[in-house]
């Protein structure tokens, strides 16, 4: 049995393109320990296939939409690595993400539910645990190119991001908020969002420690559409899996296994890359504000932080 020397703490590795991913990397990579961060409902039926693949997995409970929870969790995997029941980590992937049909949702802590998955929860684990990288080491957002929001990437079914920090953390914060569109707002800003992140972590990031934003571009049968409302759920049902079979989109598996190349490494592209499948480009005009970038960092940094002791010296 191989012994695994390294550690991969990856989120959204339950469904979709994420457990496709997660499957992969420990088929290619069998010295690699997966911690898989989600809810325990959610992870219960993942973890036996996952763990018919490689012994070498483990869970840690998760709520993304609670503070609390991000910092308690993050506590603990800092335990397990100091303590060495943990490989050295090499790997962060941040794949889950929320997509809802209104911009009116709060979490326990009274932000809006889209921006604090898909974009809070990221930095406040990032911000956790990027000591515990050890070099060389790689870390995946995962991102959309519905934050282009333009006809020629979204075929006119999103609308384009509004960006506005501190407001858009603020449930309410676009017109009619109550509405399906204000809701894919809400998405394609966080996946904006996203990718601020990303360019931002690269500049301060140490060397030997990459950070990149990966799109998977539309991939059918992943689940994220089960909460968008309107008829964004019969379009990924019905009529967008006709074009399975040309480029334009893609499955979980396919999808998984190029999310797992760039988790792994096997797509080249330099830290604060945006990586559309399965190669380094631009993303948009909009997403390369630096100004933006760092407000974002700023406004995140300043936020009350969760005082989670640590169990361990």
């Amino acid at each position: 049995m191989t012994t695994a020397n390294r550690s991969l703490i990856m989120t959204g590795a339950t469904r979709g393109i994420g457990l496709e991913a997660a499957r992969d990397v420990l088929r290619r990579r069998p010295d690699t320990h997966l911690i898989v961060l989600g809810r325990a409902s959610s992870t219960a039926e993942t973890l036996p296939g996952l763990r018919e693949i490689s012994p070498h997995v483990s869970h840690v409970d998760i709520d993304l939409a609670s503070t609390a929870s991000v910092a308690a969790a993050g506590a603990h995997l800092e335990d397990l690595l100091d303590s060495g029941a943990l490989p050295p980590l090499w790997g962060l992937v941040f794949n889950a993400g929320v997509h809802l049909s209104n911009a009116l949702e709060a979490t326990v802590d009274g932000y809006e539910r889209t921006f604090a998955v898909n974009v809070m929860s990221t930095h406040q684990l990032l911000r956790r645990l990027h000591p515990h990288l050890h070099s060389p080491a790689r870390i995946v957002v995962t991102v959309s190119d519905a934050h282009f929001g333009d006809l020629r990437h979204t075929g006119g079914t999103m609308p384009s991001p509004r960006w506005a920090i501190p407001d858009i953390s603020q449930p309410g914060a676009f017109n009619r908020s109550g509405n399906v569109r204000a809701g894919r707002r809400a998405y394609v800003t966080s996946k904006l969002g996203g990718i601020y992140l990303v360019h931002e972590w690269s500049r301060r990031l140490p060397e030997g420690v990459d950070i990149i934003a990966y799109n998977p571009s539309l991939v059918i049968g992943t689940g994220l559409a089960r909460e968008t409302g309107g008829a964004f759920p019969f379009l990924m049902r019905r009529i967008v899996p006709i074009l399975a079979a040309t480029p334009l989109v893609d499955t979980p598996a396919p999808a998984g296994k190029k999310l797992a190349d760039a988790i792994l490494g096997a797509t080249s592209a330099p830290t604060g890359a945006y990586i559309h499948r399965t190669k380094a480009m631009r993303s948009s005009t909009e997403s390369y504000n630096p100004d933006r970038e760092r407000a974002l960092w700023n406004w995140l940094e300043q936020l009350p932080r969760e005082k989670t002791p640590r169990t361990t010296n």
